[in-house]
């Protein structure tokens, strides 16, 4: 598949974010415990742990409510603040504890959480625990009460990625993604690491309001996907990531697709092999022990030939890639109990690609002078020496007009989609240079949005998995984004509004950077270069916190920017609310 980018929605003249030095309102609140943040272990020294733990969003927006967010501090407490007046901000306020004490695990993870509907929360304490908390309506105290409905051990610490609720068959279901960086024994080469996913599935149980878990599966891969979701059905799952991830399937499941592989195998060794000079074509068939020659009957004509066998089907059957002088065409049984053919071209000299056209039940066996000489035919298109006539106008590519920050990294990366029962990948995308940037939910009942860079430009893309001709649609843009982030080296965290009027990004300490995409000016402004009135403009902002601590959580709304550090919450008041 591609990804098809709407043309309506780019902008070819768009000329650049203009500094605004107009101040923005930024409030703070400080935290009566510190955020639960877990440290990387000496251990935990891969790219992939940096990239799923150490560089962890410990502030968790819910996108079902308005400017409502979350963290865990490390008294283990679900820590909520629910904005609706920027100027009368309450403290956060406790909505639930965890019951495990969590300085007690050694090997932890940091807690995470998703949001998987308006009444249904999914919890991990980082230590391997999996809770799923009915919340009740959040955001407001009188209605939210959280209260653990399942809550099970599921093996080695992992964080989770992503989660939805949904109806099957008249029962609710959660369906859970589980992050895990694993140690792998096997792999002595690369970092002696693997990433796995493991898909949980659980559901409501008849009669007693209890939840089971009704099926796991494993993915895994080389490397942490950069955007993890399960569509909204519970029927599919959607991966970005740098290295491909596949389905590890139980040792008797592995059993029957090899007894399955085995058949198929079988079936496709050649029914006949053939060689080709410039004047002719020799085929040669395997014969079964008791044919004799009067058991065999072939048929010439000038474009066509059929082999029968006994009274059996055709053994080959169809038109020739090109004309033969059927006369002169022969055949002969030899000591080894093969059948050899020969066939006299009609046009010398001319190659066939293929003997029966669209036939690919034979195989094509090439003799080592004609490999030799279809070499040198090509050796003028290929050199030992990096640029052999630099002399020549037009060199074939100068790599040093590339500026450094489109030099991609990751040049392998790829969307997948697999099914959900077969757990095999249905649609798969090439997504090449369109470096990957961060994901934002426009919509809570839609799967996330993905931003990509194309060109200088970063593309949103909303998943559709219920619209198999529109499976990803391009929904905003927002201009030069893709350029200007490159050149931040420090960036730590990346988001946009979810009605895009703008994208944010910050670095590891401090300093935010606002990019609000064009709007219409109230006075009128001249171009002076081209005399020209301009009717909107896009302006860049830069917001300075004061705080010497790390930032460790960054979120976005319409209206806002929420920025969390070790122990204050920021308010960076972005857009005014009419």
């Amino acid at each position: 598949c591609s990804l098809q980018a709407k043309r309506l929605l780019l902008d070819p003249k768009f000329e650049g974010y203009k500094l605004s030095l107009e101040p923005l309102a930024c409030y703070q609140l400080g935290l009566d415990a510190a955020v639960a943040e877990v440290q990387l272990r000496d251990d935990q020294y891969t790219l992939d742990h940096m990239r799923a733990f150490g560089m962890y969003n410990y502030l968790h927006l819910d996108s079902w409510y308005q400017d409502n967010v979350y963290y865990v501090d490390q008294f283990g407490r679900v820590m909520n603040l629910s904005v609706t007046l920027d100027t009368a901000l309450q403290k956060p306020r406790e909505v639930f504890r965890l019951p495990t004490d969590l300085t007690a695990c050694d090997n932890r993870l940091c807690a995470s959480m998703h949001f998987s509907s308006s009444t249904w929360v999914t919890l991990s304490d980082g230590t391997g625990r999996l809770y799923l908390i009915k919340s009740g309506k959040r955001g407001n105290s009188a209605s939210e009460k959280w209260e653990i409905v399942f809550n099970e051990e599921l093996g080695s610490p992992f964080i989770v990625a992503h989660s939805v609720s949904f109806v099957k068959c008249d029962a609710h279901s959660l369906a859970v993604l589980l992050l895990r960086v694993e140690k792998d024994e096997l792999d002595t080469k690369g970092s002696g690491f693997h990433v796995t996913l493991e898909w949980v599935t659980i559901a409501g149980r008849e009669g007693d309001h209890g939840y089971e878990i009704i099926k796991r599966t494993v993915l895994q891969g080389k490397s942490v996907p950069h955007y993890a979701a399960i569509e909204p059905s519970g029927d599919g799952l959607m991966i970005v990531s740098h290295k491909p991830f596949t389905f590890m399937q139980s040792e008797s499941e592995e059993l029957e697709e090899n007894d399955d592989a085995k058949v198929s195998y079988e079936k496709k060794d050649p029914l006949y092999y053939w060689q080709q000079t410039e004047d002719d074509v020799t085929i040669t068939v395997h014969l079964p022990q008791d044919i004799t020659k009067d058991d065999i009957k072939i048929r010439f004509s000038p474009d066509n030939i059929c082999v029968t066998l006994k009274d059996q089907p055709p053994l080959m059957e169809g038109k020739l890639y090109s004309s033969v002088d059927h006369e002169s065409c022969t055949w002969v049984i030899r000591e080894d109990k093969s059948l050899e053919i020969s066939l006299i071209k009609k046009n010398e000299g001319s190659r066939w690609p293929e003997l029966i056209v669209g036939d690919t039940r034979g195989e094509f066996i090439m003799d080592p002078s004609q490999c030799s000489e279809i070499a040198e035919s090509l050796m003028h298109l290929t050199s030992e020496v990096m640029n052999p006539n630099p002399e020549k106008e037009n060199p074939p590519c100068n790599a040093q007009e590339l500026e450094e920050c489109d030099a991609f990294l990751e040049d392998g990366a790829s969307l997948c989609r697999f099914d959900g029962n077969t757990m095999k990948v249905t649609h798969i995308i090439n997504l090449g240079s369109n470096q990957y940037l961060f994901s934002v939910v426009v919509n809570p009942k839609e799967m996330p949005c993905f931003c990509l860079r194309h060109d200088v430009d970063a593309l949103l893309w909303q998943p559709h998995s219920d619209q198999p001709e529109n499976m990803w649609e391009h929904i905003a843009t927002f201009n030069a984004l893709g350029y200007v982030q490159a050149s931040k080296q420090d960036k730590k965290f990346m988001a946009c509004a979810p009605d895009y009027s703008y994208a944010a990004l910050c670095e590891c300490l401090r300093r935010v950077f606002i990019y609000r995409q064009p709007t219409p000016l109230a006075t009128v402004l001249y171009n002076r270069k081209e005399g020209r009135q301009v009717g909107q403009v896009a302006k860049q902002l830069v917001a300075t916190l004061e705080a010497n601590d790390p930032i460790l959580g960054f979120q976005a709304t319409s209206e806002r920017l929420f920025v969390l550090t070790t122990k204050t919450l920021f308010l960076i008041k972005v857009n005014s609310g009419n």
